[in-house]
């Protein structure tokens, strides 16, 4: 049972929690020899999931003895690796399982034993949003990635960090990965027909017959142990009281466990039986892959964990690279060895940082020109695939920005700043010096440039200078540092 529970929950945590729901208890020695039937830990499931006898065995040297300190007198038992093993004789005892099945199991326990550091397992699945955690791993250097919920689900590098002391050596976010990823694994699930309801009640009958099997035999145990307790007790002399006594006692502790043994063994004697299924529900089953992006995005149907183990019935790993600023090369690797590749947009914080940002902003200028507006523009760019730095969508926005900031107007008025006949507004000062209109009110605000309001006053809520030589001369004189001040009067 405890293999067979093993392979189904694949977790020996999971197998203990199911053996203490059906109460069950496990055999155990102790110092002198004798057995004794004990609550089930977790040391003691794996140490039976990893005894080489249950798959019959005889293996001598898998473990060696180790010696420390400085006079060498302190040991230690280390296990060493199955191709270290001195003798490993196959079919010496009768097999609880095959060693195929064994050399699995040492597999999955393995893999479960989470060492993300040193990239050697993937660990068991864990309620993080991250999805891919413990399977994705850098397209740069190899190692796996690890996760980060700081500032959102990341997938970081740090491997070179944390064994040389570099810099992180990527680091990238998690969910347009994960949403990509799991699209693909519907694609490829899809045309996949499943009868999962009678796969399930099919599992859940043999675990139900597995409990009940255990529960007869550990009846027939207690009911021999209480015989073999009054057959002891009867030919004792009355007058050794000790041994009476004594004997008394493990007669009635014999009788009290089979009392309570035979007063909950009904519970599980019930073995589920399929219940026959309305046609349409029984359809909604067998298209379980078809069906399965619908119910993927309700936690109270399937969680976390298990998104990821479904996730990794398929995908034996996944490689990400940031091949540029904005996208995400991907690679994902499906149980079997073929591979697929895919490109994923990421946001970025500034229009600058996308890869097409020239092309795109070429073509916003070209259709400005031609008289498009600006949402006309923006949904035509989005068919053809551009994208705004934080979205997957060309924003209205977006396209208003970038046309203001080459000088594109849609307002007549607009393309012809406001002239005063004898002055120079802080825009035409800024054009003329090669400057920016920022970099002037700057030096307005904190003094550098003194202005008085009733000679250099707000008309029409411009700051004007007067058109002369000296004024341009003054100004590229505080550009290039030959003053420090400038008076207007």
């Amino acid at each position: 049972m405890i293999f067979d529970t093993f392979l189904r929950v694949k977790s020996a945590n999971k197998t203990l929690r199911y053996l203490n729901e059906n109460s069950l208890l496990l055999p155990r020695y102790d110092r002198f020899r004798e057995l004794h039937w004990k609550k089930p830990t977790v040391s003691a499931i794996i140490t039976t999931l990893k005894n080489p006898a249950y798959a019959g065995a005889f293996v001598y040297g898998h473990s060696r003895v180790i010696r420390n300190g400085p006079s060498r007198t302190q040991t230690s038992i280390k296990k060493v690796p199955q191709q270290e093993w001195k003798i490993l004789i196959h079919d010496k005892y009768p097999a609880y399982v095959n060693w195929d099945t064994f050399e699995k199991i040492q597999a999955m326990l393995k893999d479960n034993y989470a060492e993300y550091d040193r990239n050697q397992t993937r660990g068991i699945p864990r309620p993080g949003e991250a999805l891919l955690h413990g399977i994705v791993y850098c397209g740069e250097c190899g190692r796996k990635m690890v996760v980060q919920y700081k500032s959102g689900t990341q997938y970081l590098c740090n491997g070179l960090r944390q064994q040389y002391g570099s810099p992180l050596c990527q680091r990238i976010p998690g969910n347009p990965v994960d949403n990509e990823v799991v699209e693909k694994n519907f694609q490829a699930l899809s045309p996949i027909e499943l009868d999962a309801y009678t796969k399930a009640i099919s599992l859940q009958t043999e675990a139900d017959a597995s409990v009940q099997k255990a529960h007869s035999q550990q009846l027939d145990r207690l009911r021999y142990q209480t015989k073999l307790a009054e057959r002891q007790f009867n030919p004792v002399d009355p007058d050794n009281r000790l041994a009476a006594s004594e004997l008394e006692n493990r007669w009635e502790n014999t009788l009290r466990e089979l009392k309570k043994a035979e007063e909950s063994f009904p519970q599980y004697s019930q073995i589920v039986s399929i219940i026959p299924l309305p046609e349409d529900l029984k359809l909604t089953f067998i298209n379980i892959g078809k069906n399965l992006p619908q119910l993927w995005n309700q936690n109270q149907v399937i969680s976390q964990q298990q998104k990821k183990s479904f996730l990794r019935c398929l995908i034996d790993k996944v490689v990400i690279h940031r091949s540029q600023y904005d996208n995400v090369q991907t690679r994902i690797v499906w149980k079997g060895g073929e591979t697929t590749t895919i490109q994923i947009p990421v946001a970025v914080g500034s229009l600058s940082q996308l890869s097409f940002a020239k092309e795109m902003e070429e073509q916003i200028i070209e259709l400005s020109q031609a008289g498009k507006g600006d949402k006309e523009i923006a949904e035509h760019l989005t068919m053809k695939g551009f994208r705004s730095p934080m979205g997957q969508d060309v924003l209205s926005n977006t396209v208003k920005s970038i046309r203001l900031k080459r000088r594109v107007f849609q307002i007549h008025a607009q393309s012809h700043p406001r002239c005063i006949p004898g002055f120079l507004t802080i825009s035409q000062i800024a054009q003329i010096t090669n400057v920016t209109p920022h970099w002037v009110y700057d030096r307005i605000n904190n003094g550098q440039i003194e202005v008085t309001m009733t000679h250099l006053a707000h008309r029409k809520g411009l700051y004007l200078f007067p058109d002369t030589e000296k004024t341009i001369h003054l100004f590229q004189g505080l550009k290039n540092g030959n003053f420090q001040n400038l008076r207007f009067s």
